[in-house]
């Protein structure tokens, strides 16, 4: 099942659960894809959303709501903190489950070995080879760290 029609069939659910913690989470991720599909109409671009766009576009809403878990646990609001929380755990439930770190070491082992770290832009170029392999799977700033990690180790001679 496709995952907009997934996500619109579970808002039905929750309205009729009347669960409005999440019938308002699902709502917003609708109106989210709504809106990209409109941004997509107005560039001449087939209006339907791709499965791997939904997906992108779930995992902007899903940082968004960790970001502001962070600030309102950081000042104190545990209320707000409490309901980011609440969507983010919604918003998780439609997304593919993560690679694991032994996974994305492998395949930054894998480019490195392909690509080597030398030369002008390494570890853009390292950068831009993983993400391309990991898109969707694994967020931007884990890939960052594991190759920094990695060119690390090369620095130390290991």
């Amino acid at each position: 099942m496709p995952l907009k029609t997934k996500i619109e069939n579970d808002l039905r659910e929750a309205m009729k659960a009347k669960a409005e913690s999440r019938t308002g989470t699902l709502r917003l991720v609708l109106a989210a894809v709504h809106n990209r599909e409109i941004e997509k109409r107005g560039k001449g671009q087939e209006n339907v959303l791709t499965e791997e766009e939904i997906t992108d576009l779930l995992r902007n809403e899903a940082k968004k709501r960790k970001e502001s878990f962070e600030i309102y646990s950081q000042n104190g609001r545990g209320d707000l903190a409490e309901r980011e929380k609440a969507e983010l755990a919604i918003i998780e439930a439609y997304l593919p489950a993560e690679m694991s770190e032994s996974e994305l070491q492998a395949v930054v082992e894998d480019v490195f070995a392909k690509l080597g770290p030398s030369g002008p832009g390494g570890f853009g170029r390292i950068m831009g080879e993983v993400m391309r392999r990991v898109r969707g799977m694994v967020d931007a700033s884990r890939v960052q760290d594991a190759v920094k990690r990695r060119m690390t180790r090369i620095d130390d001679g290991k």
